[in-house]
């Protein structure tokens, strides 16, 4: 299965993807990691996504859309994909149509994983990272540490990171809806949207997303 994976800051997409990508035997392919390697391995691309990062600029589409081709075209990707953060805007799904049908290829789904903005808002700005080792996290709601401020594992101190502050995650929300929102309604009107609450434990979200995707393609 060929499928792109959409939803809010805080969704759970990065959780999400590795654990559909393992049930459905197919590559989790996330634009961060994507990033990440090219740089790492000073690819071209790699290193003219890391000339616009370094000048703090966004890197263009253009960009983004060479190293998600590069890695669909590798073996592993030959039965099918999940991609994870790309496309991120309308030009972005164009030119992805236009990479898959050049390869006389096509999408099968888009998992729209839906969660309410104030849950998005309450997940991302409890959040709590450990000083000393940024592995441990904790929430104010969901995993508190047994003694407030201090990471059980090691001690250290427990803080809220600058971009986990609720003004910095309202932004990214306003970021998504103007920016990546729009590809929603563009695969909707190619009957490719499947919807699920994102709400709940993270195995049971796995549950409803596999069986949406089976019951989605069995209907087609």
């Amino acid at each position: 299965m060929r499928i792109v994976l959409v939803g809010p800051p805080g969704a759970g997409k990065g959780t999400q993807a590795a654990f559909l990508a393992k049930n459905l035997s197919i590559p989790h392919i996330s634009t961060g990691d994507l990033f990440r390697a090219n740089i790492s391995r000073q690819t071209e691309l790699g290193k003219l996504a890391k000339s616009y990062m370094d000048a703090g600029n966004l890197v263009p589409d253009e960009v983004t859309i060479g190293m998600a081709k590069d890695r669909m075209e590798q073996q592993d990707a030959e039965g099918g994909f999940l991609l994870d953060g790309f496309p991120r805007n309308v030009s972005q799904a164009e030119a992805l149509d236009e990479m898959l049908q050049s390869e006389s290829m096509k999408l099968d789904a888009v998992l729209d994983l839906e969660v309410p903005e104030e849950e998005v808002v309450k997940r991302i700005a409890g959040r709590r990272i450990c000083r000393k080792d940024s592995s441990h996290v904790f929430h104010v709601t969901y995993s508190r540490p047994k003694q407030e401020g201090v990471c059980d594992a090691c001690g250290g101190e427990l803080y809220q990171r600058d971009d986990d502050s609720e003004e910095t995650v309202r932004k990214r929300l306003e970021v998504y809806h103007t920016q990546t929102e729009p590809i929603i309604d563009y695969y909707k009107a190619q009957g490719l949207v499947v919807t699920i609450s994102a709400l709940g434990k993270v195995e049971d979200v796995t549950a409803r997303a596999m069986e949406a995707l089976q019951r989605d393609e069995a209907a087609k």
